[in-house]
């Protein structure tokens, strides 16, 4: 057989091991390892029972009655026989004479073959000799050679290996059965076993199989134990527990994108649908309520606008922004102060930072503190202060505002959440929903809270790790090369 034609008939035999199922796999490992194991301890059991047989043998031979005055009397009458000759055994066992030359004369028995251990002894170079030979007719002997004394004759006794064998085959025969029904034990145990084993796995394949069916992530495997089969099920629960939480919170966003769109839209639709009737029916509005028109309209783009970047900003995957150089924080912060001045100049804001360098991406730093500021302007009153300092990786921005009432701070960076005293102000409500998920991708913290020398107002506490200094050859990022849409984010809490 070619070798090309062996090779493709392994990589056959290889793939149908492969196709098996499992179960089957498992059963025809524990049949393979019992076989293996049986396999070695016959093995074992056969050759030292040989030993302990053959020693036996060895031992009968040893104590033989055969006294040399009678080999030699024999020898010296002439009672050496041919092979084919059949005389009584009175020694009840195959007697030889070896001469130095390695002539042998037999006195009872069949014929053995000579080797060479048997020549040595009739030449004094051994004192004796033990080993196994066969005579004539194929008959396997032991044979246990001396010196006779006063000679230069060695006797060689033998008797057959026939006691040996015959007990060696049985021995095989049992060693066989009693293996062969342990192999096929084992692959009975392997198959309950493995059915047993693997019943986890099916419980978790069915529940795969109905979820990708039906898209029923509400299933859950019970748990039992705390093996691997039961960490398996654990980790699937999880995984199918956070699939349905991300859908879950998929939905309520659609949903609260939806109901924030359909206001601004609505008002669009109106104040349109007033300015295209006055054009059709040639009654012309009153300039200054068509200005006021305009202006609504104009103010409800902004408000689009600004929803969808932060829409947007929200739908770019966990850890997108995370990516970044070195960035001076203290330069972020002075650049929003001076946006957020421009939109908001009835309310002063007053601002300090000391150099802070952290490591993420500049316009993603910049639009949280943006976000932050428009939030403390926008419920500022007018002609209010703004404080803003930054240390020691720690921004805080504090309104003189009313202030969050305690039972809405757990809930003013959830998306799309506004105070009910907010609800006529502008904004989407993902500003500080943006500014919480910035921060914990950047491994900060956010915080707003009621300020310590409770003079009424809210403080915002950013903190960002870093260091005041920038790394060495690492220099900070410069401005940001873009905006986010019309350079507002606006958030309430």
């Amino acid at each position: 057989m070619s070798p090309r034609l062996t090779l493709a008939r392994l990589r056959r035999e290889g793939a149908r091991a492969v196709s098996m199922p499992l179960r089957g796999r498992l059963a025809l490992m524990a049949a393979l390892t019992v076989a293996v194991a049986v396999a070695a301890c016959a093995l074992a059991c056969w050759f030292l029972v040989r030993a302990q047989l053959l020693s036996s043998l060895d031992d009968s031979l040893k104590e033989s009655s055969v006294r040399p005055s009678d080999v030699v009397n024999r020898v010296e009458a002439g009672q050496c026989r041919p092979p084919e000759q059949h005389d009584p055994n009175p020694f009840s066992a195959v007697v030889q004479v070896v001469d130095p030359s390695g002539t042998s004369c037999v006195i009872v028995g069949d014929k053995l073959d000579v080797s060479a251990s048997d020549v040595e002894v009739a030449q004094r170079d051994r004192a004796v000799t033990v080993h196994t030979t066969r005579a004539e007719d194929g008959t396997g002997y032991r044979v246990r050679t001396t010196p006779v004394v006063g000679t230069n004759l060695a006797v060689s006794v033998a008797r057959p290996m026939t006691e040996v064998d015959e007990s060696l085959r049985k021995l095989a025969l049992i060693l066989a059965l009693v293996g062969g029904a342990g192999v096929l034990g084992a692959a009975g145990a392997g198959v309950v076993l493995a059915r047993a084993g693997l019943r986890p796995v099916d419980r978790l394949t069915h529940a795969v199989e109905h979820i990708a069916r039906t898209e029923d992530l509400a299933v859950r495997i019970p748990v039992e134990g705390d093996d691997e089969i039961a960490r398996l099920s654990r980790s699937f629960n999880s995984m199918t527990g956070a699939l349905a939480s991300s859908r879950e919170l998929q939905q309520q966003l659609i949903a609260d994108a939806g109901h924030e769109l359909r206001t601004p839209l609505t008002s669009l639709r109106t104040n349109i649908d007033l300015l295209v009737r006055s054009e059709e029916t040639g009654r012309p509005l009153p300039e200054e309520d068509r200005r006021e028109l305009l202006a609504s309209v104009r103010a409800q783009m902004t408000e689009l606008n600004a929803l969808i970047g932060d829409l947007q900003e929200l739908s770019r995957p966990q850890g997108q922004s995370q990516s970044g150089g070195i960035v001076g924080l203290h330069e972020v912060v002075e650049r929003a102060v001076e946006r957020v001045r421009l939109r908001g100049p009835q309310v002063t804001i007053a601002a300090g930072a000391a150099p802070w360098y952290v490591r993420g991406e500049p316009s993603a730093l910049e639009r949280t503190v943006v976000n932050l500021l428009d939030n403390a302007v926008k419920f500022s009153p007018d002609g209010g202060t703004v404080d803003v300092s930054l240390s020691g990786g720690t921004l805080r921005v504090r309104d003189h505002g009313a202030g969050v009432p305690a039972e809405e701070l757990p809930h003013v960076f959830d998306r799309f959440w506004r105070s009910p005293s907010a609800r006529s102000l502008p904004g989407s409500g993902l500003g500080l929903s943006i500014v919480a998920r910035t921060a914990r991708q950047a491994g900060g913290d956010v915080t707003l809270r009621a300020p310590a020398d409770g003079d009424g107002g809210t403080e915002a506490v950013l903190w960002l790790p870093g260091a005041p200094t920038p790394p060495p050859d690492v220099p900070p990022d410069g401005p940001p090369g873009g905006g986010d849409g019309d350079g507002s984010a606006r958030a309430e809490p």
